[in-house]
């Protein structure tokens, strides 16, 4: 293939993966603190609220995500919900990305033995005080690498936003193989943009773990 048909495409590909970073970041962001909330409310909420925290877990996670986002796009205006394409993008990922990061939050409170939190109780603490002084610290340690890896996973997932048309990478580089009629280049391409999505977030997840657990190491 043609070196100028990459400097014809390139704005459009640079422009494809700008709208995916926003998305994947955005939601990624989004989803951890709706899931970071969930978390919290399930530690501390009764069993009705529980439940009900722990049906849309398992409604979300049992779904695929293709359908969630035609609901949110194609279903939402029944409802008076009005999107974009890149803001059901974003909206799709915290929706869709809230459970997991819920259920890995959930597990990093598990992780924190009883007796600290009655003893921070004992002495006045107030709950966001015992959370971020005492359970974050700790729980950082067993999360970090459950967080990373969904975060990847959540990068690979933008893919799918080309579906409700998103104009993120892989819609762009589709629009290329089909007015240029090449195929295998420009998803070579592709590829290399998610390789280097992927490895930028591991080395920030490498990062991350070496930071929280250099305690341990000290030790």
């Amino acid at each position: 293939m043609e070196l100028d048909l990459f400097v014809r495409y390139g704005p459009a590909l640079l422009h494809g993966f700008g709208i995916t970073i926003l998305c994947w970041i955005a939601g990624s962001l989004g989803g951890m603190a709706l899931g970071f909330l969930i978390a919290c409310i399930y530690q501390w909420s009764g069993r009705w609220i529980r439940g009900l925290l722990q049906a849309y877990i398992e409604i979300v996670r049992g779904t695929p995500f293709m359908i969630q986002l035609f609901i949110l796009y194609y279903g939402g205006p029944h409802f008076g919900l009005l999107l974009s394409p890149v803001e059901a993008g974003i909206a799709g990922f915290v929706v869709y990305g809230s459970p997991y990061f819920a259920e890995i939050f959930r597990a990093g409170f598990a992780s924190t033995p009883k007796g600290q939190f009655e003893a921070a109780r004992c002495m006045g603490f107030s709950e966001w005080t015992i959370v971020r002084r005492i359970v974050l610290p700790q729980m950082l340690v067993s999360i970090t690498a459950p967080l990373t890896n969904f975060v990847i996973i959540l990068t690979k997932e933008t893919a799918i936003l080309s579906v409700v048309t998103v104009p993120e990478l892989l819609y762009e580089t589709q629009t290329m193989a089909a007015e240029t009629f090449t195929y295998v280049e420009p998803f070579l391409v592709l590829s290399l943009f998610y390789w280097a999505m992927v490895e930028f977030t591991s080395w920030l997840g490498r990062r991350v773990e070496l930071r929280v657990t250099r305690h341990l190491r000290r030790a």
